[in-house]
């Protein structure tokens, strides 16, 4: 599945004299499922206090139609530059952050104009520095070498038939579970003590924005090289065209401007962008009521970010709608593409998910989010815990894949 997902060029098998009949039936099918989609925001928006769910599910069916045809994926970017020497996924994430940081600041500094009133902006993800958080950025990245991808990416894969992905999101339940066992120790141990930072107080609006563009430029630079590749021909046609739209990947460039473009403009309606709310509060309603958590978490409501939260009408959530417009976006555009293409799993996809599922819910959980709760929304609002979990999920990545932990990338469809 990993070689159709990283395949710049539309299938074969759809062009030719029967590519426009062979089009035709998958675009329909897709078609179908964006209009119950649409069906189901307008029926959400009609509801009594159903406006921000509608957004919700409208913008999650877009962040997944994206996420998919850019294959907008941490742990595939990175894997990309560390194994081929490709820097293209990561630039677009970097650019992501650009875009984030310069919209999310930007409406941050009309909510609290005086960042150094010691105030902090209400639900933005920033979180305590500590070397829990250290650690959770290490488990995470090991967690995507392991079962292949970040969380975000598994809900989109789900989306597109992937054998490994179910079990990936079940184990990072099960991490979440764990986490909540570990998190009372941990935060007597190092979180409780652990300062806040927040670069807006130290640097203002504008220093904030210029220090992390400077390191986001940094990053680049470093990571840049050069590469000789012909562009595609023109289409030749209208048709054509419009085929390359909806089969063949989109530039990482634009995956990256759209992705940032959607975190900044969440804010707005909701809170911060993230994609574990959901799972973690089921697994936490689970657990209580189960009792295979602690009773008591301490500290743990106070912050903010992916934030977890006993309900019981979970399905009715800002977060989980907007997941599950991820999954439905992404699994139209997987059947417009031809990329949908369930598989039983092996056994080794689902010990793969499972453990790196548990790598992954634990460290989101522990770090109070993933790589986007994190790498994007905690960067975009200043938050000097964002970059402390991507630095620290980096290096796990890149030191798993020197160690050969890794699904095999392009070379074994795996994933």
């Amino acid at each position: 599945m990993i070689e159709a997902l990283t395949k710049d060029a539309p299938s074969a098998s759809r062009g030719g004299p029967d590519g426009p009949r062979k089009l035709l039936r998958p675009v329909l099918a897709s078609l179908a499922v964006l209009g119950l989609l649409a069906w189901s925001v307008r029926a959400l928006g009609a509801a009594p206090g159903g406006r921000n769910l509608a957004f919700a599910l409208g913008i999650g069916t877009i962040l997944g139609i994206v996420l998919q045809r850019a294959r907008f994926c941490f742990y595939c970017h990175a894997r990309d530059h560390v194994e081929g020497g490709d820097p293209r996924g990561l630039l677009a994430i970097l650019l992501a952050m650009a875009v984030g940081i310069l919209g999310m600041l930007l409406v941050i500094s009309g909510w609290l104009p005086d960042p150094q009133g010691g105030r902090l902006p209400p639900e933005a993800h920033i979180g305590p520095v500590s070397w829990a958080l250290v650690a959770a950025g290490l488990a995470f990245g090991l967690g995507m070498v392991v079962s292949g991808s970040c969380i975000s990416a598994h809900w989109y894969r789900l989306g597109e038939g992937s054998p490994t992905s179910p079990f990936a999101l079940i184990g990072a339940a099960g991490g979440f579970l764990l986490g909540f066992n570990t998190w009372n120790p941990l935060y007597s141990a190092t979180i409780a003590e652990s300062r806040v930072l927040w670069l807006p107080q130290k640097l203002g609006y504008v220093g904030a924005i210029l220090a992390q563009l400077a390191l986001i430029l940094l990053i680049a630079a470093l990571i840049w090289r050069p590469r000789k590749e012909a562009p595609p021909p023109p289409a030749r046609s209208l048709g054509e065209a419009a085929r390359r739209l909806i089969e063949g990947r989109w530039p990482a460039w634009v995956g990256g401007l759209i992705v940032g473009a959607i975190a900044a403009v969440v804010i707005l309606r909701l809170r911060p962008l993230g994609v574990t709310a959901a799972l973690g509060s089921g697994a936490r309603g689970l657990g209580d009521a189960w009792g295979w958590i602690p009773e008591r978490l301490d500290g743990l409501d106070g912050f903010a970010g992916c934030v977890t939260v006993i309900t019981e009408a979970l399905w009715r959530t800002p977060n989980a709608l907007l997941v599950a417009g991820i999954v439905g976006g992404a699994f139209a555009a997987a059947l417009a593409s031809g990329q949908f293409a369930p598989k039983l799993p092996t056994g080794t996809q689902v010990f793969r998910g499972l453990t790196g599922g548990l790598l992954l819910g634990w460290g989101a959980m522990t770090g109070l989010g993933c790589t986007i709760g994190n790498t994007l929304s905690g960067v975009m609002a200043g938050a000097v815990s964002g970059w402390v979990f991507t630095f620290a999920m980096v290096f796990a990545i890149w030191a798993g894949l020197r160690l050969g932990l890794g699904t095999g990338g392009r070379r074994r469809a795996s994933a």
